[in-house]
């Protein structure tokens, strides 16, 4: 794909709004040379931002890690994605509540000629646009999905959600090499993450995952299946799981923004549990679905 195939879809970069196919950015832009900046995925749902105050929490802490101020309040930043969530239904024809999209939103730290050392004073790099909602096929859902396992060599601030994804890349690739959904990755024996998900392990009725540290990426969906959770009365716990627990799961869970929850019936080619979706996905992808129309 070239500048001149890019599709035509609205953006907004450093103040200006224009569409993927002209916005330009310096090769000088600390994003492109060192992978320098964060990044953020906002589902909207009928046109409605999803749990926005938790993603821009999120883009704030990731921003505080890499030492990068906030180029915009919350209100800042909610009135931008909701200008391009309209621009991207005009763009498809169509009113904002008659789409469901990704909202992508990048800052990097900015333009500055090539040193390893923060330079003070840049203006940050900031970079929106919005596409239409992957939707994972029912099939999914009917059957489960499977997945792969592999070591997490990845670096040990996966806290932030940064720009900088060549582990995530490589990881990833592992599973799309086998037709898999995605790759679930330990550290020292114990499960961190997937490689553009979190995972979740069904125990006796128990939704486990794994502690909010510096080993893994705390997804929006923490404090939504907590919450899920205890309106379903589901016992919930976050401790390091080892493999083995994996491996003997009642049911495994993978979530993220564009999966939101998924069942893994296979792993590494082992069935999960009974092999089918269980009866924790089951309360917890419902549960999902009536928190999008709230």
């Amino acid at each position: 794909m070239t500048d001149t195939t890019l599709p035509l879809l609205p953006c907004y970069l450093n103040g200006e709004f224009s569409t993927l196919r002209d916005a330009k950015v310096s090769v000088l832009d600390r994003g492109f040379i060192f992978g320098d900046g964060v990044y953020e995925v906002a589902p909207a749902y009928a046109g409605r931002p999803f749990r926005f105050d938790e993603h821009m929490a999120r883009l704030d802490r990731s921003l505080a890690e890499m030492r990068i101020a906030n180029p915009m309040s919350h209100a800042q930043w909610r009135e931008l994605v909701l200008q391009l969530i309209a621009a991207y239904a005009k763009a498809m024809d169509k009113r904002p509540e008659q789409t469901d999209q990704m909202v992508y939103i990048q800052i990097t730290r900015g333009v500055a000629m090539r040193d390893h050392v923060m330079p003070p004073g840049l203006t940050p790099t900031v970079f929106v646009t919005s596409n239409r909602m992957y939707i994972y096929p029912e099939k999914d859902r009917i059957e489960g999905v499977a997945c792969v396992t592999a070591d997490d060599f990845r670096w040990k601030k996966a806290h932030v959600k940064s720009i900088s994804l060549a582990g995530a890349v490589l990881a990833r690739q592992i599973s799309a090499d086998v037709g898999a959904t995605e790759t679930v990755m330990f550290r020292d024996g114990f499960l961190s993450e997937a490689a553009a998900s979190n995972m979740w392990v069904v125990q006796d009725g128990k939704l486990l995952g794994t502690p909010k540290d510096n080993l893994v990426l705390e997804g929006v969906r923490y404090g939504l299946f907590e919450t899920l959770c205890r309106e379903a009365g589901i016992p919930f716990e976050l401790r390091r799981i080892s493999r083995a627990e994996v491996f003997a799961a009642d049911e495994l869970l993978v979530s993220s923004a564009t999966k939101e929850v998924l069942p893994v019936t296979l792993l590494d080619g082992q069935p999960i549990g009974t092999g089918r979706p269980g009866p924790i996905y089951q309360a917890l992808y419902a549960g999902y679905q009536r928190a999008k129309l709230a």
